[in-house]
C-alpha cells in the first residue's frame, strides 16, 4: 500500500482520473465544505496535472495551494557598470 515507514496506514496522494502523485489543497467554497467535509475528516484536493477537483481525508500528505506559498519579490535589477549593451 504505502512504502514511507513514516506514515504506514495513509495512503498516499493518487489522482483517481489521471494517476498523478501531486495534490494541492483547495480553497472551501461551500457551506458544506467549510463546515460539514471537517467533521467527517475530509478536505478539498486539486490534482496538480489535469486539475480534477475531489475529497480526501485530512491526513493524506497534499501541498499547499500555490497562492499561499510565500512569493519571490524581485530586486531591483541594476547592470553591471562595465557591460556592453548593444
Amino acid at each position: 500500500m504505502n512504502d514511507s515507514p513514516d506514515r504506514p496506514l495513509i495512503p498516499p496522494y493518487r489522482c483517481s482520473d489521471c494517476g498523478s502523485e501531486v495534490g494541492f489543497r483547495s480553497r472551501r467554497r461551500t457551506f458544506s465544505e467549510r463546515f460539514i467535509l471537517p467533521l467527517m475528516l475530509l478536505q478539498p484536493v486539486r490534482c496538480g496535472e489535469c486539475f480534477r477537483r475531489d475529497y480526501r481525508l485530512i491526513f493524506t500528505q497534499v501541498r499547499d495551494r500555490l497562492s499561499d506559498t510565500p512569493r519571490i519579490v524581485p530586486g531591483k535589477h541594476t547592470a553591471p557598470p562595465n557591460r556592453n549593451v548593444a
